[in-house]
Protein backbone atom coordinates (compact mmCIF):
# COMPACT_ATOMS: atom_id res chain seq x y z
CA UNK A 1 0.00 0.00 0.00
CA UNK A 2 0.97 3.08 -1.09
CA UNK A 3 0.06 6.37 0.91
CA UNK A 4 2.78 9.27 -0.78
CA UNK A 5 -0.28 11.09 -2.32
CA UNK A 6 -2.21 10.87 0.82
CA UNK A 7 0.48 11.77 3.00
CA UNK A 8 1.50 14.71 0.58
CA UNK A 9 -1.90 16.13 0.67
CA UNK A 10 -2.04 16.01 4.17
CA UNK A 11 1.07 17.78 4.91
CA UNK A 12 -0.24 20.45 2.48
CA UNK A 13 -3.48 20.92 4.86
CA UNK A 14 -0.25 20.97 7.71
CA UNK A 15 1.18 23.74 5.98
CA UNK A 16 -1.80 25.70 5.44
CA UNK A 17 -3.31 24.93 8.49
CA UNK A 18 -1.23 24.36 11.62
CA UNK A 19 -4.32 24.30 13.74
CA UNK A 20 -4.98 21.41 12.65
CA UNK A 21 -1.39 19.31 13.94
CA UNK A 22 -3.20 16.24 15.50
CA UNK A 23 -6.51 16.64 13.87
CA UNK A 24 -5.26 15.07 10.24
CA UNK A 25 -4.96 11.19 9.23
CA UNK A 26 -4.91 9.32 6.56
CA UNK A 27 -6.51 6.03 7.29
CA UNK A 28 -6.01 3.97 4.69
CA UNK A 29 -4.73 4.29 1.09
CA UNK A 30 -7.51 6.79 -0.91
CA UNK A 31 -8.48 8.10 2.57
CA UNK A 32 -7.73 11.54 4.21
CA UNK A 33 -10.04 12.32 7.37
CA UNK A 34 -10.01 15.90 8.91
CA UNK A 35 -11.00 17.11 12.18
CA UNK A 36 -12.17 20.52 11.92
CA UNK A 37 -13.77 23.08 14.22
CA UNK A 38 -16.95 24.68 13.10
CA UNK A 39 -15.42 28.16 13.10
CA UNK A 40 -12.74 27.14 10.80
CA UNK A 41 -14.76 24.46 8.74
CA UNK A 42 -15.18 26.91 5.67
CA UNK A 43 -11.55 28.28 5.16
CA UNK A 44 -10.79 24.64 5.08
CA UNK A 45 -13.22 23.06 3.01
CA UNK A 46 -12.34 26.15 0.86
CA UNK A 47 -8.77 25.69 0.44
CA UNK A 48 -9.34 21.53 0.06
CA UNK A 49 -11.74 22.26 -2.57
CA UNK A 50 -9.88 25.27 -4.73
CA UNK A 51 -5.96 24.62 -4.02
CA UNK A 52 -5.93 20.98 -3.36
CA UNK A 53 -7.83 19.64 -5.99
CA UNK A 54 -10.93 17.74 -4.22
CA UNK A 55 -13.47 19.21 -6.73
CA UNK A 56 -16.22 17.00 -6.48
CA UNK A 57 -18.50 16.41 -3.31
CA UNK A 58 -20.05 12.96 -3.10
CA UNK A 59 -21.78 13.12 0.11
CA UNK A 60 -22.63 14.72 3.36
CA UNK A 61 -22.62 12.40 6.31
CA UNK A 62 -25.41 13.68 9.22
CA UNK A 63 -24.48 12.12 12.72
CA UNK A 64 -26.26 12.74 16.09
CA UNK A 65 -23.13 12.25 18.68
CA UNK A 66 -24.76 12.89 21.87
CA UNK A 67 -24.94 16.57 22.69
CA UNK A 68 -23.44 17.37 19.16
CA UNK A 69 -24.60 16.67 15.48
CA UNK A 70 -21.50 15.77 13.44
CA UNK A 71 -21.01 16.42 9.84
CA UNK A 72 -18.80 15.20 7.50
CA UNK A 73 -18.14 16.38 4.07
CA UNK A 74 -16.93 13.39 1.87
CA UNK A 75 -14.56 15.36 -0.94
CA UNK A 76 -13.25 13.65 -4.02
CA UNK A 77 -10.18 14.55 -6.23
CA UNK A 78 -9.50 13.32 -9.57
CA UNK A 79 -6.62 10.97 -8.34
CA UNK A 80 -9.49 9.22 -6.45
CA UNK A 81 -8.47 10.17 -3.09
CA UNK A 82 -11.23 10.88 -0.67
CA UNK A 83 -10.80 13.61 1.93
CA UNK A 84 -13.59 13.54 4.63
CA UNK A 85 -14.05 16.96 6.66
CA UNK A 86 -15.54 16.32 9.67
CA UNK A 87 -17.38 19.09 12.10
CA UNK A 88 -19.56 19.06 14.54
CA UNK A 89 -22.13 22.14 16.22
CA UNK A 90 -24.03 21.32 19.11
CA UNK A 91 -27.60 20.49 19.34
CA UNK A 92 -28.43 23.14 20.89
CA UNK A 93 -27.91 25.75 17.97
CA UNK A 94 -26.68 23.14 15.37
CA UNK A 95 -26.04 25.71 12.36
CA UNK A 96 -23.73 25.12 9.23
CA UNK A 97 -23.42 27.33 6.68
CA UNK A 98 -25.00 25.87 3.20
CA UNK A 99 -22.30 25.19 0.70
CA UNK A 100 -24.40 25.13 -1.99
CA UNK A 101 -22.47 28.33 -4.06
CA UNK A 102 -20.07 26.15 -4.52
CA UNK A 103 -21.57 22.44 -5.28
CA UNK A 104 -25.30 23.49 -5.97
CA UNK A 105 -26.06 19.52 -6.03
CA UNK A 106 -25.23 19.98 -2.15
CA UNK A 107 -28.44 20.85 -1.52
CA UNK A 108 -30.31 17.16 -1.36
CA UNK A 109 -28.10 16.37 1.20
CA UNK A 110 -27.97 19.57 3.26
CA UNK A 111 -31.91 19.17 3.10
CA UNK A 112 -31.30 15.98 4.68
CA UNK A 113 -29.58 16.92 7.46
CA UNK A 114 -32.42 19.89 8.33
CA UNK A 115 -35.27 17.17 7.90
CA UNK A 116 -33.36 14.05 9.66
CA UNK A 117 -31.09 15.59 12.19
CA UNK A 118 -32.92 19.30 12.57
CA UNK A 119 -29.75 21.38 11.43
CA UNK A 120 -29.85 24.57 10.70
CA UNK A 121 -28.15 25.30 7.34
CA UNK A 122 -27.42 28.67 6.73
CA UNK A 123 -28.02 29.87 3.40
CA UNK A 124 -29.76 26.91 1.89
CA UNK A 125 -31.81 28.01 -0.78
CA UNK A 126 -35.82 28.00 -0.44
CA UNK A 127 -37.19 24.26 -1.69
CA UNK A 128 -39.25 21.38 -0.49
CA UNK A 129 -38.68 19.07 1.84
CA UNK A 130 -36.60 15.91 1.30
CA UNK A 131 -36.93 13.44 2.31
CA UNK A 132 -39.51 13.29 4.64
CA UNK A 133 -43.26 14.03 3.17
CA UNK A 134 -44.37 17.39 3.98
CA UNK A 135 -46.98 16.35 6.41
CA UNK A 136 -44.62 15.39 9.13
CA UNK A 137 -44.40 16.48 12.23
CA UNK A 138 -41.87 19.64 12.68
CA UNK A 139 -39.32 19.40 15.60
CA UNK A 140 -39.85 14.94 15.00
CA UNK A 141 -36.06 14.44 13.86
CA UNK A 142 -35.91 10.67 13.13
CA UNK A 143 -32.15 10.06 13.17
CA UNK A 144 -31.64 11.87 16.93
CA UNK A 145 -30.54 9.34 18.76
CA UNK A 146 -33.45 10.69 21.30
CA UNK A 147 -36.20 10.71 18.85
CA UNK A 148 -39.54 8.70 19.91
CA UNK A 149 -41.85 8.50 17.23
CA UNK A 150 -45.47 9.65 18.38
CA UNK A 151 -47.59 7.46 20.66
CA UNK A 152 -44.42 5.10 20.95
CA UNK A 153 -44.94 5.19 24.35
CA UNK A 154 -48.28 4.08 24.47
CA UNK A 155 -47.56 1.43 21.78
CA UNK A 156 -44.58 -0.22 23.67
CA UNK A 157 -46.75 -0.42 26.47
CA UNK A 158 -49.59 -2.48 24.86
CA UNK A 159 -46.88 -4.50 23.69
CA UNK A 160 -46.09 -5.92 27.28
Amino acid sequence: MSIEKEEGLAKSLLDSFPFLEGRVSVRRERRIWVEVELPRFREVFDRAADGLGFGSLCVITGLDEGEELGFIYHLAGESGIMLNLHTKAPKTDPRIATVTGRFPSAHIYERELVDLLGAIVEGLPPGKRYPLPDGWPEGQYPLRKDWKPEGSERAAGEAN
